[in-house]
């Protein structure tokens, strides 16, 4: 079920859509996930949202538009305000290999290698812990009195070093009075990133979506539907690549980029799952993929525990499974679920 605050939000928008919907050429959608029927290949299943600097009515329509035109349904759909998202750290959530060393977790807490740190930054872990001079990003606005961009700003400067994948370390030195003349933080530059989603009076707006494999693969749907990371290297009729065409008249401030590229899409069925659990708050057997894992012998908890992405078998789950459609994913999932 969904908390409350997401269940108000999501029913408000439900209604504050219709109207768009329907200029769209799209019907109105019910509020709960579809489940596949028939004896034919597993839907996919989706979760898409505009991202906050592209999220206009007239972005609204396009998506809703051009999902139609390739039949792709809308099987449920909402809006998540920045304050919600910040409160709940939705964000964090999503991001949650990169948000997990500069926001959810203390220093003390991750794996920071002890080596590796002394090699880049000449002095010992446990004597910087000790020092407290050592600051995830969130903690490390606070202690600065700075915000995310602050921070971002100090980060550019910093001397870095590269723990693992999306596991940075940076030495600043803050030239504040009272403050400590250099602190460690970790993934200082999220928090710029995360000021995108989570400023007042901003929101996303987000699709649960099912298409048909047999019509459209999973990777066409990310390739030619939703487009490429950067906008430029989109096809022209691609959420990504026309939108960045028609940024002025969709009401944009700005031209899109490679960070703000107007659209997020899941990557895998799984992935799908995994955004309909954080975003929306369902279980896994809320959903019709999810339910498909369950019966498959992939247990609740180990879902939840793959939710963020870890290394299974040596890599990341999420890369091992994408632009996998649904049946060919749920099988993969077995076959590394397998001790």
């Amino acid at each position: 079920m969904l908390t409350n605050s997401r269940k108000l939000v999501g029913m408000a928008a439900l209604g504050a859509v219709a109207l768009a919907s329907q200029a769209a050429g799209v019907a109105s959608v019910p509020a709960t996930c579809e489940a596949s029927t028939g004896s034919g290949p597993a839907k996919n299943s989706a979760f898409v949202f505009i991202k906050p600097h592209a999220n206009t009515k007239a972005s609204q329509v396009k998506v809703q538009g051009e999902l139609a035109r390739r039949g792709i349904k809308v099987v449920r759909e909402g809006e998540l305000s920045g304050e919600q998202i910040d409160d709940d750290m939705l964000i964090d959530q999503h991001y949650y290999a990169i948000a997990s060393k500069a926001t959810l977790l203390k220093p003390n807490t991750l794996p920071v290698p002890g080596a590796k740190f002394k090699a880049a930054f000449g002095l010992e872990w446990k004597d910087a812990l000790a020092d407290g001079v050592v600051f995830n990003a969130i903690d490390a606005c606070k202690y600065l009195g700075v915000d995310g961009a602050g921070l971002d700003a100090m980060w550019s400067k910093s001397k870095l070093s590269k723990f693992g994948g999306g596991f940075y370390c940076g030495k600043i030195e803050p030239n504040i009075p009272g403050k400590h003349k250099a602190i460690y933080v970790f993934n200082g530059f999220f928090m710029s990133m995360r000021g995108k989603f989570v400023q007042p009076g901003t929101s996303i707006h987000y699709y649960v979506v099912d298409f048909q494999p047999d019509h459209l693969s999973w990777a066409d749907f990310r390739g030619k539907v939703l487009g490429p990371t950067n906008p430029k290297d989109a096809p022209a009729d691609s959420l990504r690549g026309s939108m960045l065409q028609e940024w002025e008249k969709l009401g944009l401030e700005a031209e899109p980029t490679v960070g703000d590229n107007c659209v997020h899409a899941s990557a895998s069925p799984f992935e799908g799952l995994a955004e309909n659990m954080n975003w929306l708050g369902l279980k896994p057997a809320q959903t019709a993929f999810g339910k498909k894992l369950l019966d498959a012998g992939v247990s609740a908890a180990t879902i939840q525990d793959w939710s963020v992405d870890p290394q299974v078998k040596g890599k990341s789950l999420f890369d091992q499974l994408e632009d996998l459609d649904a049946d060919d994913c749920v099988k993969k999932c077995v076959e590394l679920n397998q001790k």
